[in-house]
């Protein structure tokens, strides 16, 4: 089940459920974007959220942008792999994930298509995989500018949002390039996480 601010947006979204085995998906313009809607949902303000010292610069912004505390977790080596969970909240950053039925049953995954690194390169774009359908109801919305998916001349403008919506072309190329992740006979491939190596946040006065 998925919706979309486009029918191409709606296409690519089903896409994502059918190869993560998540219930929902809702297609964002970032990976970032699509933590930091996961962050205000889940209402951190002044809460404390932990995350590896290690990773994207973006993710403590996004945390901080949010009204959340930043505290680093320490990491052995320089690298990062895989995906983790913004501790303690229900989100994962699944930036470097990105595998057939990687769905994890309560929580909010955040994919990232950015990059050239990425399995699935849409040179930007993200999502969030749920299975909670009020907060996917939410997400749409909340990446809309708060409007519901029809005209603004008819909506009743009742909810302040982002303008975090995927563009539509960016979708039709992710239509696509889904094809790549089956095989001949229509069964979805497993990719391996990727890894990647990262600075270490922890010493940058910004975050603190």
């Amino acid at each position: 089940m998925a919706e979309g601010v486009f029918r191409v947006t709606e296409e690519f979204e089903k896409m994502l459920c059918d190869y993560t085995g998540a219930p929902y998906a809702v297609a964002v313009d970032n990976c970032s974007n699509a933590l930091f809607l996961a962050l205000m949902h889940e209402d951190v303000s002044g809460r404390e959220i932990y995350i590896p010292s290690r990773t994207y610069p973006s993710v403590p912004c996004e945390i901080i942008h949010a009204g959340g505390k930043v505290k680093f977790i320490p990491v052995e080596g320089e690298t990062l792999k895989g995906a983790y969970r913004l501790k303690d909240t229900l989100i994962w950053d699944s930036s470097l994930r990105f595998t057939a039925d990687m769905y994890l049953p309560g929580s909010f995954m955040c994919l990232s298509f950015t990059g050239p690194y990425k399995h699935l390169k849409l040179s930007k774009g993200g999502a969030i995989l749920t299975d909670d359908y009020n907060a996917y109801l939410w997400f749409k919305r909340a990446r809309y500018s708060g409007r519901r998916e029809c005209s603004y001349h008819t909506d009743n403008l009742d909810m302040l949002g982002w303008n975090f919506y995927m563009m539509p072309e960016i979708a039709a190329r992710g239509c696509l390039l889904m094809a790549n992740f089956y095989d001949m006979n229509g069964k979805p491939k497993a990719n391996e996480d990727l890894e990647i190596r990262y600075p270490d946040l922890s010493k940058f006065e910004v975050y603190r």
